[in-house]
């Protein structure tokens, strides 16, 4: 069975802080990194309702990452 792919680009004012937070979250098919003000993390399933998921945790806990790294940075 072939893996869906995916990259989801977002922009922080922290991205290295963003994406230190989700690191720990990321699943088996879930890679984060940060560059400059972007933190782009790559998807990986093998089936669309899996990656979807993934995707809609990924984004909530972008979200909270976000308001963390604000908190603590500023």
């Amino acid at each position: 069975m072939r893996a869906i792919e995916g990259i989801l680009i977002t922009r922080h004012r922290h991205a290295g802080c963003v994406a230190q937070a989700l690191a720990p979250d990321n699943l088996q098919g879930m890679q984060s990194c940060a560059s400059g003000d972007e933190v782009r993390t790559t998807v990986s399933s093998p089936r669309l309702r899996s990656l979807i998921a993934s995707v809609d945790d990924y984004l909530t806990n972008c979200a909270i990452a976000e308001d963390l790294c604000s908190y603590t940075s500023d």
